[in-house]
């Protein structure tokens, strides 16, 4: 069953209202994500680079930043911002533990010097949100990323791809694999050019959050 991203934001209040807060569900997308990339590459020692939006897509992110030190990986977080300007509870309350974590690169700022090279580059900055033009300094992480010769993995949604309809804004990921959370988005199938390979990951989210919604 394939949903829209409207019904999968009532689910997530409902459940968070039930008791079973958004920062579990960001926790256990962030841990799956991650299990997921592990059944394919072997992590230990690998350079990966995270760019982070300002959003719960980010905070994703940086749950997979702290998974993948634990992992062995050589991680390096990119936040497409300022640390004080994140947007949610969920994701700052993440970002301080990473702040905590000298195992993980933590690079921040508007104005960011894209000089890496990654073995595996994670899209975290754009999620099902998405709204008209993407604009700096989204546009130029996302335009570096697929400048990129290595192995790409998406969390939620490829940036820039509208997940109800499919249909992608002014610039986007082009990705290898995406794990989306939950239920799968209507739009997400219909562009497995930019998703690459796609799974579905249950996040804990209690079946009674769909009541109403479904």
């Amino acid at each position: 069953m394939e949903i829209s991203v409207d019904q999968m934001y009532q689910i997530e209040n409902n459940g968070h209202d039930m008791g079973f807060l958004k920062k579990f569900m960001m926790e256990n997308a962030g841990a799956a994500a991650v299990k997921r990339l592990a059944d394919k590459l072997d992590l230990k020692k690998k350079e990966i680079l995270i760019f982070v939006g300002m959003g719960n897509n980010g905070g994703d992110g940086l749950v997979m930043a702290r998974h993948l030190s634990g992992y062995g990986s050589k991680v390096t977080v990119v936040l497409l911002g300022l640390p004080e300007k994140i947007k949610t509870e969920e994701s700052s309350w993440n970002w301080s533990i990473l702040k905590k974590m000298p195992s993980v690169k933590l690079i921040s700022g508007n104005e960011i010097n894209f000089d890496f090279t990654p073995d595996i580059v994670i899209d975290g900055i754009l999620g099902t949100g998405i709204s008209g033009e993407i604009k700096e300094p989204y546009a130029s992480a996302i335009n570096y990323i697929n400048e990129l010769n290595c192995f790409k993995l998406a969390v939620d949604v490829p940036s820039g791809l509208n997940p109800d309809n499919g249909e992608t804004a002014n610039i986007f990921v082009k990705s290898n694999m995406t794990v989306t959370f939950h239920k799968m988005k209507r739009g997400i199938p219909k562009r497995t050019d930019l998703t690459g390979e796609l799974y579905v990951e249950k996040i804990g989210i209690p079946p009674e959050a769909e009541e109403d919604v479904l």
